[in-house]
């Protein structure tokens, strides 16, 4: 194996743009929350700021949400993965009351969900992680706690960090 694919290969070192991905992580105050195309558009903005926005980052070693969903999944637990959150604020699938403890002890802006429809007569009520469950798409992060109950989501429209410094004070 050549020297320089040993150097590329190195378990300890991370792609450039997952440091940088990790770094904007890192900067977001608690209580805050950046999603993944906000995290890409800061990115592609640091790259070039006379650049017009581009939906989703573009160009040259400037990825678009689901680039930097991947680092946040493989690199992420290093920093507070709880703040890089998707559009719609749902809780990360498999990791939803720990980032739920860690929202609330931020005090991050949550929306309580509506209680947990009963199943119509038609369908078994057998639970959201019954039989068939990943058919129907439950117990996949769409708000079904183990419980039964529906879980919260991040409040976006209160909670989203614009990169700002929050003004003194400020708890989301």
């Amino acid at each position: 194996m050549s020297r320089e694919r040993e150097e590329q290969t190195e378990p300890h070192e991370l792609p450039d743009y997952a440091e940088r991905v990790l770094a904007v992580a890192e900067q977001i105050p608690p209580g805050r929350v950046m999603t993944y195309g906000d995290v890409a558009e800061w990115l592609a903005e640091e790259l070039d700021p006379q650049a017009p926005p581009v939906a989703g980052g573009a160009g040259r070693g400037v990825g678009r949400p689901r680039q930097v969903g991947r680092v946040m999944a493989l690199y992420g637990s290093v920093v507070p993965w709880w703040r890089v959150v998707r559009a719609d604020g749902a809780l990360l699938p498999g990791h939803e009351r720990r980032a739920l403890a860690r929202y609330r002890a931020e005090g991050t802006p949550l929306r309580e969900a509506a209680r947990a429809r009963p199943a119509p007569e038609s369908e078994p009520a057998d639970g959201a992680d019954g039989p068939g469950a990943a058919r129907r798409g439950a117990g996949r992060g769409r708000g079904a706690a183990r419980s039964g109950g529906a879980l919260p989501r991040v409040d976006m429209r209160r909670a989203r960090w614009d990169g700002n410094p929050p003004p003194p004070g400020d708890r989301a």
